[in-house]
Order: structure tokens, then sequence, then C-alpha cells
């Protein structure tokens, strides 16, 4: 942009006020003054605010003459980037040759006698100009509503004293808010920082209570372990018993059965003599076998396992009653999945399913 294009655009109050405000400096709210520097985000600082700025955020950096090695940083007063410094400080930062050849543009247009404009009219006596201001309604008047109309009993002040006075507190106010606008961002920046934290303590809990889990889970699986082993080796005993005593009687069976085959071969024989020489030793073994006649059997309800049925309800419902250390209510909803997680996420960002490894514990 030429110099020529740059006065062609000032001819006019209203764009003179608006260079005005795009001229102003973040820091001291005046019109930026010579040398003006850029910052690494575009925006532009006087030399000596940004020095102030580097100078209370480094208050360890010395003058220019005695120079520290090593630069500093601070941040943009507009939009808070972080600028880094050399040894030089802001020295090292580059002019702004066009906005300084702005400023000077602006100050001698600025020097030139405007055209005023058509100063308002009062709205109740149509050919008085506003030129006094009611302190008491906080409006501007004319003179003649305060000496004959609704204003003669108020306070009232020139329009020159009111309008400096105001301006002069806006800027206060804007320099309040930009200062607001400060401690706003960096509280920003602690809150974002401290939803980091948050969710870093959060996975750490989460990782803790799927550990301190599994372990429980072990502790059972092996209690499990050994309930079973019991009830097996009463099992196998009972069945091994049971098993000796069908041995023992079919061998008795055995041996009954074919001395019952011997009787009936005797009693058949019809040689009388023949019968008689076998008839007595087959009395003895028969009575032998009557008399020795053992029907061992178990005692009644010996196939009953029942007394091994293991009391799992006071275990069961201190498992359901393990909540925290602290006094946190746990909310008892299983259909209500927390901050919208279902299982499934929440497996996958503590970085395993636990329930699958639990399951090929049981297995």
């Amino acid at each position: 942009m030429s110099t020529s294009q740059v006065r062609s655009m000032l001819r006019s109050t209203d764009q003179l006020e608006t260079l005005e405000r795009q001229l102003l400096c973040p820091i001291c709210l005046e019109i930026f003054t010579k040398p003006v520097v850029i910052l690494p985000c575009q925006h532009n600082l006087c030399r000596k605010c940004a020095s102030d700025i580097f100078e209370a955020s480094n208050p360890y950096y010395t003058s220019r003459s005695g120079m520290l090695p090593s630069g500093g940083r601070f941040r943009c007063p507009s939009c808070r980037h972080e600028v880094v410094l050399d040894r030089h400080g802001v020295y090292g930062l580059q002019r702004n040759l066009l906005v300084e050849n702005i400023i000077d543009i602006y100050k001698e247009e600025a020097m030139r006698p405007i055209k005023k404009l058509d100063q308002p009219m009062c709205p109740e006596h149509g050919e008085e100009k506003i030129n006094i201001y009611c302190v008491s309604c906080r409006v501007p008047t004319c003179s003649l509503c305060k000496v004959f109309g609704e204003h003669k009993d108020c306070q009232v002040e020139p329009l020159c004293n009111i309008y400096t006075g105001q301006k002069t507190e806006l800027n206060e106010q804007v320099a309040g808010l930009v200062a607001c606008n400060d401690r706003r961002q960096a509280l920003i920046s602690q809150l974002e920082k401290l939803c980091s934290v948050i969710e870093e303590n959060g996975r750490e809990q989460q990782n803790v209570i799927n550990e301190r889990f599994d372990g429980l889970l072990a502790a059972l699986e092996e209690r499990r372990r050994v309930l079973l082993r019991t009830v097996c080796r009463e099992q196998e005993g009972r069945i091994r018993r049971i098993r000796d005593m069908v041995s023992r009687h079919s061998v008795a069976l055995h041996n009954t059965s074919h001395l019952v085959q011997v009787a009936l071969q005797s009693i058949d024989e019809p040689e009388m003599a023949v019968f008689l020489q076998s008839s007595g030793p087959l009395f003895d073994r028969i009575t032998e076998a009557c008399e020795g006649e053992d029907l061992e059997a178990p005692e009644p309800g010996y196939e009953n396992m029942d007394h091994f049925s293991a009391d799992l309800e006071e275990a069961e419902e201190a498992i359901r009653s393990i909540t925290f250390t602290s006094d946190i209510e746990v909310e008892e909803d299983p259909e209500e999945n927390f901050n919208g997680y279902d299982e499934e996420q929440l497996f996958n960002e503590s970085g395993e399913d636990h329930s699958d490894a639990s399951e090929e514990r049981f297995q």
C-alpha cells in the first residue's frame, strides 16, 4: 500500500478514529511509540512496552550493556502466544517499518483541520444545539432545557468535561477488561491442565482397582481348587470302598454259585454210595458258606455329599459391599454406565478385558 493510498483513506474523522483504534498498543493503550516491533504471532508492540513485559517476566535478565548469554521469554498480551527471545532480548525483534510509516501519516493527517460535523440538535428545542450534559439524568441536552425545560433543577456540566472524563474512564475500563481477560486466560490454562491431571489420576485408579480385583479373583480361584480337591478326594475314597465291596461280593457270589452247581450235580447222582461219599464234605462246605455269609453294605445315606456344600453367603455379601476407603457413595445401578462409557470401552481404556481373563481362570 502506497503513501498516497493511505492518505486517501484518511479523509474523514471516522476513518481517523478507526485507524487510531488499530494503532493502539495493547500495553500502554496509546498510539504506538516508535520503534514498533512485530512479534512472531504478527502482533505489534512498542519496543519499550515489550521491554517492560520482558523484564517483568525475566527479572534476572540484565540490561543491554550486560546481556546474559541466554535469552528469555514472555507472552503476547493479545493472543497469549509465547515469544522466545535470544540473548539480544527485545532488541532482537524485527521492527515493523510499515506500521511506523502509517503512524507518521496518521499524525500528519490528524494535525490537519477537519471539517466539523453537524452538532446534534435538541429534540425538545429543535433549533438549539446540544451543548451541556445533565449529570442528574445522565443525558446530553441544551441550555434551554436547563433554563426552562425538564432539566432546570438538575446539575449540568459542559460537554467537553464529561466527554474527557468518560473517555478516560472508558480507557481505564478497557484496560481492566484486558487485564481480566489475561487472568481468565491463565485460569483456563490451569483448568485445562487440571482436566489432564484428573484424567491421568482416574486412569491410575482404574488400573489399581483392576489389579486388586485380579488378585481377588486369583484368590477365589485358588480357594475353589482347594475345595474341589477335597470333594474329589472324598468322592474317590467312597467309590473305591464301594467297588471293593462289589469285588468281594462278586468273588463270594462266584464261589456260592459254583457250590450250588456242585450240589445240584450231587443231587442228580443216582448211585447212593457215590452220593454219600460226596454229600458229607458238600454239607460242610455249604454250612461254612452260609455261616460265613458277609453281606457288608454301606451305611444309609453313604451316597449323600450335601455336607460338602460351601457357605458363600457371607463371602458374597462381603464382595458386594466392597467400596472405597473414603466416604464415597457408590451407585448400585447396573443399567447405568458412568460418564456414558459402556463396559467394553472401560476395559479398552484400562488396557485389557479382565472379564475374559477371569473366565479363563475358571475354565
